[in-house]
């Protein structure tokens, strides 16, 4: 598709300085931009790109004042950064919604209904009484279980498995192989020894506006519901046990465990392969650094947290300047026993 300097900057509201009649029709990185492309610049570390850039139009801060010059249109704004996040979102969007209608071959249960603009990809499987609701794209392979409700412009990719009863919000978006409401683990020790299985007859509910990255799996809950809450942004990989409940705006990074009954607080920042126990709390506004591993409930709301057991990220920096000293202490503990034992020798 093909837009003009002038339509991009009315999307984001951007002054523009040069020709905006100038087309556009590709996003890239400033410093592999060609003619007919748009790119921004925030970070001056970039600057001299500027320069040298062949893209048709450059996104820039409008306090920014070049020391040479150069030949692309700019689009003036408040952000650099921010505005071509705004771009992207609105590219994604041409790119994703439009595609619409129905292709074979495919599955849908005639009880199942789905609102205007859908877009059903070959090989998917829709269950009985399925509620898709309008502008939602469910692409080859997807299958989606019996009583399964998705909410408007939500997107599933590729190979996304949804069990039954679940619930999914407006505007959320389920990258490709995820897999929501499988059953929680769950097993019983028997006298014997062997396990036997507990049934997991609860739910996932997804609220609106959810990020859930590609092989991430969401366990249903054993009763009740296992709740990711509005915002959410989960990335690949990650194991979210049943009856975990995570609050609003909280961010998740690749490789997390999370196990069952745990609840997570809104606005948490949590990096990756962090690993964290059942039946805790976690307080809002957490930051846990990248492979720690929580055992204790965090109840102290804006902390940051390390290390495996997770504790106070500035005694655990502390104790990792001590670590690292352990030789040096070991030397020093050696030569002051040696001259202990000179000295009782000479008594």
């Amino acid at each position: 598709m093909e837009f003009t300097v002038q339509q991009i900057a009315h999307i984001l509201k951007g002054e523009v300085k040069g020709d905006n009649t100038r087309k556009i029709n590709n996003l890239a990185k400033i410093q592999e931009a060609k003619e007919g492309d748009i790119c921004f610049l925030s970070n001056l570390k970039y600057e001299n790109y500027l320069y040298t850039t062949e893209a048709s139009a450059v996104i820039i801060n409008k306090d920014f004042e070049p020391k040479k010059e150069y030949q692309s249109t700019l689009i003036l704004v408040d952000d650099a950064y921010t505005a071509f996040s705004v771009l992207l979102e609105e590219y994604a969007k041409i790119i994703n919604f439009s595609k619409i209608g129905i292709e074979q071959p495919s599955y849908i249960a005639p009880t199942a209904t789905y609102g205007e603009g859908a877009y059903i990809g070959a090989f998917a499987y829709i269950g009985n009484y399925v509620k898709i609701g309008n502008n939602v794209k469910i692409y080859p392979h997807v299958y989606i279980g019996d009583k399964v409700s998705i909410g408007d412009n939500t997107i599933l990719y590729a190979g996304v498995k949804i069990y039954a009863d679940c619930k999914i919000g407006n505007q959320c978006t389920i990258h490709a192989g995820a897999v929501i409401g499988s059953d929680g683990f769950g097993f019983a020790p028997q006298s014997d020894g062997t396990y036997k299985a507990i049934p997991q007859v609860g739910t996932v509910i997804i609220e609106d506006n959810v990020d859930i990255g590609a092989n991430t799996t969401i366990d249903r809950a054993t009763m009740g519901a296992t709740l990711i809450e509005q915002g959410v942004k989960l990335d690949n990989l990650i194991q979210v046990a049943h009856n975990v409940r995570i609050g609003k705006n909280t961010v998740i990074a690749s490789q997390v465990g999370i196990s069952g009954s745990t609840t997570i607080g809104e606005n948490c920042i949590i990096a990756g392969q962090v690993g964290i126990v059942g039946h805790i709390r976690i307080a809002n506004r957490t930051t846990i650094g990248a492979q720690s591993g929580v055992s204790n409930s965090i109840d102290k709301e804006g902390m940051t947290v390390l290390g495996a057991p997770a504790i106070d990220h500035r005694e655990q920096l502390k104790n990792y300047v001590i670590a690292r000293k352990l030789p040096e202490f070991k030397k020093r503990i050696e030569e002051l026993e040696k001259k202990i034992v000179t000295l009782q020798e000479s008594k």
